[in-house]
């Protein structure tokens, strides 16, 4: 039996979640992944994994039990979150990928993975609370033991402010949530949040995309690449403090839709701070209007390739597209590789506990041929015995 711990990804996005089960020693065998841009940045990436490319719904549990060889102790995924997220909280329509959440309960129960871990927004416990619930249901219903809470990322090495919903689930045993190894202030053995400084400081000098794509394209520059800054944010980013909110500049610079006591979003048009975490990165993360993404000295946002790091992804990670709005939508919409890890980690530490704990039958003895046959004889000779042992006596004629 192979010593591996295999994992089967669903909404795989472009490949920070396997980034993470990968250095927590899991082995991925397939990815479901909708998105062709994402799709091709996670092949790009994790060679030898099976990608189908594909709406979800349209994947058999069977087809990706065969793909991992008939053994699947991890199923992980990351259903679109837009649906449940605080940033659509003000539109009532419903968006039509919620229902995705309950493919994982499906697809569980075709494959019956040894655990299950499922990341999304803070949201999903509120907003989509009718939907959690039936996934729940579903998942208890078939065996598992459900654990699931609201973390912050940055509470485990993450230099980034950034919480996620996340669930655990195990076969008949529990899988507990980890504890935090970060704090804003640590105390006992607890260290102190990473921050933008920890992740970027070593970086200065991009290049505007336009730019980059004129020179040969921006993978030569390894993504460290910015969008052009309109004049009304150059003057904006000027004025911005490290930190600060965007409400904190003068009004007469704000866009006129911030002005005359403006109540909406306030981490715009900021600037990080370098002795601090990073603000949750987005698919905006290259634009000034979409979050608190200015460089902290730099007259420029922050890099995709900054954005990157700030999600945990390695240095030469690969992003398998031209558009600088598909690489920024594969960076923000990612589960931060360094959580990932630290969330199948406790996976794998349960699953081994579980496996080494269960009882197991003891081999049957091994019996040559030879011997066999000896013995079948003796058995058969001793039957024959004692068949003429027990034979009643024939009586003597008269």
């Amino acid at each position: 039996m192979s010593n591996k711990f295999i994992a089967v990804e669903l909404f795989s996005g472009g490949g920070g979640l396997a980034v993470g089960l990968r250095n927590a020693k899991f082995s991925v065998a397939a990815a479901v992944e909708l998105a062709p841009h994402a799709a091709a940045t996670f092949a790009a990436n994790h060679k030898g994994v099976r990608v189908f490319q594909q709406d979800v719904r349209t994947v058999g549990g069977k087809s990706l039990k065969k793909v991992a060889g008939g053994k699947i102790d991890l199923l992980a995924a990351c259903p679109p979150c837009q649906g449940f997220s605080s940033l659509t909280s003000k539109y009532a329509r419903e968006d039509e990928r919620n229902d995705l959440v309950l493919e994982v309960g499906r697809l569980a129960a075709e494959m019956k993975p040894a655990a299950i871990m499922m990341e999304n927004v803070p949201g999903l416990a509120h907003r989509g609370k009718k939907l959690l619930d039936q996934l729940v249901r579903k998942l208890k219903s078939i065996g598992y033991i459900v654990n699931w809470d609201v973390l912050q990322v940055a509470d485990f090495g993450v230099p980034q402010l950034r919480r996620r919903f996340v669930l655990l689930a195990g076969l008949g045993f529990e899988i507990k949530l980890p504890k935090p190894t970060h704090a804003r202030v640590p105390i006992g053995k607890l260290k102190p949040y990473r921050t933008v400084r920890d992740a970027i400081g070593h970086l200065d000098g991009a290049i505007t995309f336009t730019e980059a794509k004129d020179r040969g394209g921006a993978a030569r520059f390894n993504w460290h690449v910015v969008r052009t800054l309109s004049p009304e944010n150059v003057i904006r980013l000027k004025l911005a403090k490290p930190g600060a909110q965007g409400q904190e500049l003068p009004e007469h610079v704000r866009p006129s839709c911030h002005q005359n006591g403006y109540k909406g979003f306030s981490n715009v048009y900021g600037r990080l701070s370098w002795d601090q975490p990073s603000a949750t990165i987005t698919a905006g993360c290259t634009t000034l209007s979409k979050g608190r993404f200015g460089h902290p000295k730099e007259q420029r946002t922050i890099s995709l390739r900054e954005a990157a790091l700030l999600q945990t992804f390695p240095a030469n990670y690969k992003f398998d597209t031209e558009h600088m709005e598909r690489a920024c939508e594969i960076v923000g919409n990612a589960l931060p590789c360094l959580f990932a890890e630290v969330i199948a980690r406790q996976c794998r530490l349960a699953i081994a506990k579980q496996t080494k704990s269960a009882p197991r039958q003891k081999p049957r003895a091994r019996v040559s041929r030879a011997k066999a046959g000896k013995a079948l004889a003796e058995r058969i000779g001793a039957a024959g015995r004692t068949s003429k042992t027990n034979r009643p006596a024939k009586k003597r004629a008269r």
